[in-house]
C-alpha cells in the first residue's frame, strides 16, 4: 500500500464537496496539500482546517476554464513544491437542461471545463512526472461516465470522453511508472446539482433527491484515497444506484427501460 507521507497532492476543485473532503482526507495521510478552485476565500476556509491536521498546505486559485492561465498556475506550483506526485483532477460542473432546449455554447462550457480543462492541466503536469519517472493521475468521473442520463447530456457526454482520454493515456504510461487511476462516483451528497447549469447558463438551485440521499462526501473521500494507496486503476463509489454500471453491462434492454424513468 502506497504511502501517501509528504508526498505532493494537488486538489482540483478543492474548496467544496468532494474535493473539499478529499483536502482533509490527503491531510491525515501526511500529504503536502496544495489546493485549487477558484473561490480563494472558501480555500483559505479548507485550508485552515487542513492546518489542523497537517503543517503542509498551499493555496492556488485558478479557474480551470482559462486553459491559456494553467501553464503559470504549473509553474508556480512546481517552483514552491518541486514535484508534484499526485494531481486529483477533480473539477467541474454538473448539468440539468434537456439537449433540445440547451444552446451549443453551454454544451461546449461544460465541455471546456470537465473535461478540456483536465486534459490541459494534466498535459502540463505530466512531463515532470515523465522526468521523475513518478507520479499518479486521478480524475473524478462520474457513473454518468458509464451510461447516459436524462437532462446530463453534455455532462455525461464530458465524463464519457475522460474515461476514455485516462484509460488511453493508462496504458500509454504503462511502462512509465505512473499510475492513472478513474474514479466514478454515484449519489454524493454535496451541492454538485444545486450548482449545475441549465438552459440559460444559470444554477440549477435545488438538491437532487438522489443527492440528499447519496453517500456522505467524507466516506467518499475515504475510499478514493484508500484507492490511491492501493493503485487502483478504477473504482465506483456510492450506494445502490451503482447497479446501474452493471444492469447497463449484462442486462441492457432493462437499462434502456430504465434510464427512461429515471428522473433528478
Amino acid at each position: 500500500m502506497k504511502n501517501l507521507k509528504d508526498k505532493i497532492v494537488w486538489i482540483t476543485g478543492a474548496s467544496s464537496g468532494i474535493g473539499e473532503e478529499l483536502a482533509y482526507a490527503f491531510a491525515k495521510e501526511g500529504a503536502f496539500l496544495v489546493l485549487s478552485a477558484r473561490n480563494q476565500e472558501k480555500l483559505e476556509q479548507v485550508k485552515a482546517k487542513c492546518l489542523t491536521i497537517t503543517s503542509k498546505c498551499l493555496v492556488k486559485p485558478v479557474d480551470l476554464s482559462k486553459v491559456s492561465e494553467l501553464e503559470a498556475a504549473v509553474n508556480s506550483v512546481l517552483s514552491q513544491t518541486g514535484r508534484i506526485d499526485l494531481l486529483i483532477n477533480n473539477a467541474g460542473r454538473s448539468q440539468r437542461s434537456l439537449a433540445q432546449e440547451t444552446p451549443l455554447e453551454i454544451d461546449r462550457s461544460i465541455m471546456e471545463l470537465n473535461f478540456f480543462s483536465t486534459v490541459a492541466l494534466t498535459k502540463l503536469v505530466l512531463p515532470h512526472m515523465l522526468k521523475n519517472r513518478s507520479g499518479h493521475l486521478v480524475v473524478i468521473s462520474s457513473i454518468t461516465g458509464k451510461f447516459g442520463a436524462r437532462t446530463r447530456t453534455a455532462y455525461s457526454a464530458s465524463k464519457h470522453a475522460l474515461q476514455g482520454y485516462f484509460e488511453s493515456l493508462r496504458a500509454e504510461l504503462s511502462n512509465e511508472n505512473i499510475r492513472v487511476t478513474i474514479v466514478s462516483p454515484g449519489f454524493i451528497r454535496t451541492n454538485i446539482s444545486v450548482n449545475a447549469v441549465t438552459k440559460d447558463g444559470s444554477s440549477y438551485q435545488q438538491m437532487d433527491k438522489g443527492q440528499a440521499r447519496g453517500m456522505d462526501p467524507s466516506l467518499c473521500a475515504a475510499r478514493i484515497v484508500k484507492a490511491v494507496k492501493r493503485d487502483r486503476k478504477e473504482v465506483l463509489v456510492g450506494g445502490k444506484e451503482l447497479i446501474m454500471v452493471c444492469i447497463r453491462r449484462f442486462v441492457p434492454a432493462l437499462y434502456h427501460w430504465l434510464v427512461t424513468k429515471i428522473r433528478n
